[in-house]
């Protein structure tokens, strides 16, 4: 799978973890930034990743900040994007097979790595349960273009 993934100055060693993750267990990853430990803002970096799985330049994208809120109202805000912030397995598996989240942010200060590679394995490959879950995605995609 094609994963884009960006992190704030809070995520950003999270995230170098998070990459040899996923490339070891076979994943084509796009590190979209930030690449220090220096201040950033974040609503670009979540932009530019939601902009790559828009554009099917990527199958699906990792954010993480400190908490992941502001991340996840950030990356709501792109046309198409369904982030889900998740803090554990549950959530991570309602995000995906209930809403088929296609942004996945995570809270670096509350997440140990070992938790935030537990909740990407779940993430990609729990499936999107369709069904009545589909008819309220399309609910939501009539409220995107209101």
């Amino acid at each position: 799978m094609r994963i884009a993934i960006a992190a704030d100055h809070n995520g950003h060693a999270l995230k170098a973890r998070l990459t040899a993750w996923l490339t070891a267990h076979g994943h084509s990853v796009d590190d979209r930034g930030s690449h220090t430990g220096e201040t950033v803002d974040y609503p670009p970096l979540c932009a530019d990743v939601c902009r790559q799985v828009t554009g099917e330049r990527a199958d699906r994208g990792i954010v993480l900040g400190g908490s992941g809120l502001g991340e996840t109202v950030a990356c709501n805000k792109i046309r198409g994007i369904r982030a889900g912030l998740c803090h554990d397995l549950w959530s991570t598996r309602i995000s995906r097979g209930n809403n088929d989240s296609n942004v996945l942010v995570l809270a670096a200060k509350i997440l140990s790595p070992r938790e935030a590679e537990e909740i990407v394995g779940i993430w990609l490959t729990t499936p999107f349960k369709g069904g009545v879950h589909a008819r309220r995605l399309e609910q939501i995609a009539a409220l995107e273009r209101e």
